[in-house]
Order: C-alpha cells, then sequence, then structure tokens
C-alpha cells in the first residue's frame, strides 16, 4: 500500500489547475487573468474586474454596460429576507448575518441549472448585486433601523456607501473604495476559494457554495485579520510603544497580526496600494494618528523580521482605509466578502467546466482491533 506524505493543511499541494489569478510571491506580483494589479488598480473598476475574473476577458463598452445595467436592477432583496435579517439577533457578527442570507438566498433561486449559460449569468448578477445589499442591510437593522433601498443611479461602490449611512459620498471615498474591492477580489487558491470549489464539485447551487465560503472567510486566520489590525493599532496607541510591543509580541511568540503570508515573502502588492490609498483619504479627510503607529510598525517589523519574509501584508492597511471611510470595524471582513464574491464565482465557473468531486484522503493514527467494551463495565 503506497503511504502518502502528510502535508499540515495542504501546504504546497496543488489542488485544482486555473487560469483565474497568479501570484509571485518571491517578486510580490498578483495578476488576474494575466493583468498586474496595478494596473487594474489604476484604470479599472470593481464590476469590469469581476467580468474578467468571472468570464475570463476584459468587457467590451457594450457588455460593460449591459453587464452594470444588470447589476444596478438587481440590488433589492426579497422582503422574506429581509424580514428574517430582522430576527438576527443585534449581537450577531455581520459574517454569519451574511453567510445565513446567502444561504436563504438559494431558497428562493434553488433550481441548478449547471449547463445552462443564462441560469449561470443571472446567478453572478443577482449575488454581485445582493451581496452589499444584505451587509448593509443588517448593519442598519442591528441598530433598530430601517434599511436603506439601493439608488439605481449610483455605481456599485458609491451605492454600498450611501446604504450604510443613507449620505452620498464624496467621489474620492466611492472610488478609493472601488479599488480597495478590486484588490480583494481574487487571489489564487485560499481557504475559501478552496471551500468554495470544494462545494462547487458537489454540483450544489451557486448560492451555497457562496454562503460555504463567506464562513471560510469569517475566521480570523484569513478574513478577520484586518479587523485584530485596528484592534492591535489601538492597544499600542502611541509611536512610542511600538518597538516595546512588538519585543514583547517577539519574546512571547505571538502572532502579530497583518504581517507574513503564506505566499509573500516581500511586501504585498495591495498593501502597498492600500497605504497609497490611505494617504489619499488622509490628505484630503485629515490624518489618523493610527497611520503614523502603522509606519512606525511596518519600519520596525522590517528591521526585525525582514530577514525571515515577514512584511505587511494586504490586512495591514485596508482596516485604516475603511475606518476612514466611516465603517464599523466588524463590517471589514463583510466588505472582504462582498469583493471575494467576484474570485468564488470565477472559480465556480471554472469548476463547473471539468468538474470532479473533490474527495481526499487521510493519514490514519488511530487505534486497530479494539473490542466492543459493554455499557455496564464502562
Amino acid at each position: 500500500m503506497m503511504v502518502c506524505e502528510y502535508k499540515p493543511g495542504l501546504e504546497g499541494i496543488p489542488a485544482a489547475e486555473s487560469s483565474i489569478s497568479n501570484v509571485d510571491g518571491q517578486k510580490g506580483i498578483l495578476e488576474y487573468r494575466g493583468i498586474r494589479i496595478e494596473e487594474l488598480a489604476e484604470k479599472s473598476t470593481f464590476l469590469e474586474t469581476a467580468y474578467l475574473l468571472i468570464w475570463g476577458q476584459l468587457p467590451t463598452s457594450d457588455e460593460l454596460q449591459a453587464f452594470e445595467h444588470e447589476v444596478r436592477h438587481h440590488r433589492r432583496i426579497k422582503y422574506r429576507i429581509r424580514d428574517m435579517m430582522k430576527c438576527f439577533p443585534e449581537s450577531g457578527h455581520p459574517m454569519d448575518a451574511l453567510q445565513a442570507s446567502a444561504a436563504a438566498l438559494g431558497l428562493f433561486y434553488s433550481r441548478r441549472d449547471l449547463h445552462n449559460p443564462v441560469y449561470i449569468r443571472d446567478a453572478v448578477v443577482r449575488l454581485l448585486a445582493t451581496i452589499p445589499t444584505m451587509v448593509a442591510a443588517f448593519q442598519l437593522m442591528r441598530k433598530g433601523n430601517d434599511p436603506v433601498r439601493p439608488r439605481d443611479d449610483l455605481d456599485y461602490s458609491a451605492n454600498f456607501l450611501y446604504m450604510l449611512s443613507e449620505k452620498e459620498p464624496d467621489p474620492l471615498a466611492a472610488r478609493i473604495f472601488d479599488v480597495c474591492l478590486i484588490l480583494h477580489a481574487e487571489h489564487t487558491m485560499n481557504a475559501s476559494t478552496f471551500s468554495a470549489r470544494v462545494t462547487a464539485s458537489t454540483l450544489t447551487d451557486p448560492y451555497a457554495v457562496v454562503a460555504s465560503a463567506v464562513g471560510t472567510l469569517g475566521g480570523p486566520l484569513h478574513g478577520g485579520a484586518n479587523e485584530e489590525v485596528i484592534q492591535m493599532l489601538e492597544e499600542i496607541g502611541s509611536v512610542e510603544n511600538v518597538r516595546p510591543y512588538l519585543e514583547d509580541c517577539l519574546q512571547r511568540k505571538a502572532k502579530i497580526m497583518g504581517f507574513g503570508h503564506r505566499v509573500y515573502k516581500v511586501k504585498d502588492p495591495r498593501a502597498t496600494i492600500l497605504q497609497d490609498l490611505a494617504q489619499q483619504l488622509f490628505a484630503k479627510f485629515g490624518s489618523d494618528k493610527y497611520y503614523d503607529i502603522a509606519v512606525e510598525m511596518e519600519r520596525v517589523v522590517e528591521e526585525k523580521l525582514g530577514h525571515k519574509g515577514i512584511y505587511p501584508n494586504v490586512d495591514f492597511y485596508s482596516g485604516l482605509v475603511y475606518a476612514k471611510l466611516g465603517i464599523p470595524i466588524d463590517l471589514f471582513t463583510p466588505i472582504f466578502a462582498i469583493a471575494r464574491v467576484a474570485g468564488w464565482l470565477a472559480h465556480w465557473k471554472e469548476q463547473l467546466a471539468e468538474n470532479r468531486i473533490f474527495r481526499p484522503t487521510q493519514v490514519y493514527n488511530g487505534l486497530h482491533e479494539i473490542a466492543y467494551t459493554a455499557i455496564e463495565e464502562r
């Protein structure tokens, strides 16, 4: 019998072939369908990037206009889903609310016609359109307020910021938020994407695929890290406390949130872009004391740990940007999900193209030939 080598967390083991995105961790390169993330962040929009990821090519002007029109006019959610969300506990985490709501969406569109391009496009449009609405609705309803209706005259990112506050956002703020969504839209075979592909391989509906991925993203070792970065910066409190804080973490071998990556051994290119976005926000809307702490933290971590390939990842500066946009800390990860839906759906489509259900093996390390003990003898 052949003995398989056990790799904890499947580290380094390919789980699929994919043409969606590529990471070169040694050079700090991230590409979507071969296009560098820096170029997309500068020139594209989130919905155009989503189209690129899901359908494999940049849309023509007419294709993009039609896609944007469909998404704009599918933002409203069923009143029964809204009523269900009103029953969620106010203390519940928004990621749990989003997972339940995404799964519930499948109840209304449960027909599985996975070979029908119209069904696939409708599902893509519906999920991209309604996930932001669900996030914004729960944010308001847990405070006892009615959700804000989407506005068809606002673009994707501006509409989401509007639904959070019922105030039309500054154009710079809306554009920066849109770039943030581009940066978080896809990142190869991460935990939530693997979860999505495993679920997709069973040929269930795309709403279950997204719900499973949302549940995976919610963990602090994946999407939840940007919340903990802000908490860390608050705990540090001042630039002067950075070095003592870091030295204490190193002594205790504690994880430093926002630093290090399984793939990148240099600074995450998304972190570089996010740092620039933060500077643009602070230049227009006022500085943030936590940014100075973050910059000093990056400098000292590089001094202490740069030789080990530990640098800022995407989570380190994203929280600062979201906080400056007035977004509550516990919405940071749901916003990550809003963006990553594009990547999950791209992998869903790719999985369907040449599907084989995932059925990994295991290395059994338990006992053998153990006799059953009657209950009265235990």
